[in-house]
């Protein structure tokens, strides 16, 4: 193994964690800028109802690929614990078994999103006068999913042996490629939405070819090589122990939110399609925030994977701390700020409509102020994870997000006094803070256990 593999396990932390932190939280904003930028393309050129289409699509898309996301979760675990024991055959083996695993998620999800994106859609309520740019977004979206996978499960393995910068390098030029592509599908050729969907497909195409590079290029136990890959029976077992429950995690986590976007499509129905324009370009701004802090989960789950690896559980109570700090200060600052510059932000995407304005600035008032619970739970998360227990933190998940959305919204919020967007919002926060409360008790729990068997 080469020493830049191991050295989440030695040496001072707190440098260390925000040093490999940063190269991930600017590969998250440009993934946002870039996606922002498929938003403000629309947005000018087409007018609100194109970016509520798209807007429509984002709960559902995110429903149909976290749960194929969260296997790349678990490659990066298991290669972390891996490099953390020195078990570099473990290691080799997962890499080689991972690959081919992202080509046959991304296959499947080619598949299913293709054939039923109108019908999901549609069960979702999708107001009439956005359902075919919508429909027609997803098709073209969900033709690139093979390259999205082979990037999301690259990049995994890199950061799990501590590299952030490549994904960081290699997004930056897939994405000035997007922004390229967009402006000439839907300014020179008219394509509209299928334009931006399409750029987003090819962009995608680049940034797997300069991850499966990267990989191939390496000379420790990370490195591919083509013609070595196959599926191992022991390490897709391990992936999928670890993945799974971490993509069923998500993609349950995002059926609340499919439900809350169907939620808001109603008052799109009444209102007019102003509440979809503004809660989309809410929402694309809240990502900025979201990426920074989950950036922080990314962390704790692989310096807590290495350092459990390695035996060294004193260190992962310090990854602890440091991660919640760090998490809780960026999600004060990013958020407020976020809140303070709300309406000229939302004027970038939203061009002529002063009522959708409105509109986003209700959804950044009850989630901005907040928001740093949502890091705060995830970063409990990405710690569990880390320890190689990924079927806790799903459960948690499904009972205290989950749970209390869904008895949120066919409780509280149907009741006529508390059926408005402030209250849909505020399922969130409670969410979130229910949540981060247990997860953290079991993190002690198991980290306390952990200790004593160490010391028999």
């Amino acid at each position: 193994m080469q020493s830049k593999t191991s050295d989440m396990c030695e040496g001072p932390l707190v440098s260390k964690i925000i040093l490999y932190t940063i190269p991930i939280i600017l590969t998250g904003v440009l993934q946002l800028l870039f996606n922002a930028a498929d938003l403000v393309v629309v947005g000018r050129c087409c007018g609100d109802i194109s970016v509520g289409a798209v807007g429509a699509t984002g709960a559902l898309i995110n429903l149909m690929v976290n749960l194929f996301i969260g296997l790349s979760v678990g490659a990066g675990v298991t290669v972390a614990h891996g490099i953390g024991s020195g078990r570099a055959e473990d290691v080799r083996r997962t890499v080689h078994t991972a690959i081919p695993a992202a080509f046959i998620s991304g296959a499947f999800l080619t598949v299913i999103g293709v054939l039923f994106s109108g019908t999901f859609l549609k069960m979702m309520d999708t107001p009439a006068n956005v359902l075919p740019l919508s429909a027609a977004y997803m098709k073209i979206y969900f033709c690139g999913t093979i390259p999205s996978m082979l990037y999301n499960f690259g990049s995994a393995i890199l950061r799990a042996a501590g590299d952030t910068k490549s994904p960081l390098y290699f997004l930056t030029i897939a994405g000035v490629l997007n922004v390229i592509l967009n402006l000439f599908f839907v300014i020179a050729l008219k394509m509209e939405v299928a334009g931006v969907a399409l750029a987003t497909s090819l962009s995608q195409a680049l940034s797997a070819a300069l991850i499966v590079r990267a990989l191939m290029k390496r000379e420790d136990a990370c490195k591919l090589e083509l013609k070595k890959m196959k599926i191992y029976g022991r390490q897709l077992k391990r992936i999928i122990q670890i993945g799974f429950p971490a993509g069923l995690q998500s993609s349950i986590f995002a059926i609340s939110n499919v439900i809350i976007q169907s939620s808001i499509n109603e008052f799109g129905n009444t209102l007019g399609h102003v509440v979809l324009s503004g809660n989309s370009a809410a929402q694309n701004i809240e990502g900025f925030v979201y990426t920074s802090m989950n950036s922080y989960s990314q962390t704790s789950l692989n310096f807590t994977g290495q350092n459990y690896g390695a035996g060294k559980l004193d260190r992962i109570k310090k990854i602890m701390w440091i991660c919640l700090i760090a998490v809780f200060c960026t999600g004060m600052t990013l958020g407020l700020t976020a809140l303070f510059f709300g309406r000229p932000l939302l004027s970038i995407y939203l061009t002529d409509s002063e009522e959708a304005i409105k509109y986003g600035m209700i959804r950044m008032t009850y989630i901005m102020i907040p928001y740093f619970l949502c890091g705060l739970m995830d970063v409990t998360t990405g710690l569990i994870r880390g320890l190689g227990r990924s079927v806790l933190p799903m459960l948690i998940t499904v009972i205290g997000v989950v749970g209390i959305r869904l008895g949120w919204i066919f409780g509280v919020f149907r009741i006529p006094k508390y059926h408005s967007l402030q209250s849909l919002y505020f399922s969130y926060t409670i969410s979130w803070l229910a949540t981060f409360l247990v997860e953290l008790g079991v993190f002690l729990f198991i980290m306390r256990n952990l200790k004593k068997e160490h010391q028999e």
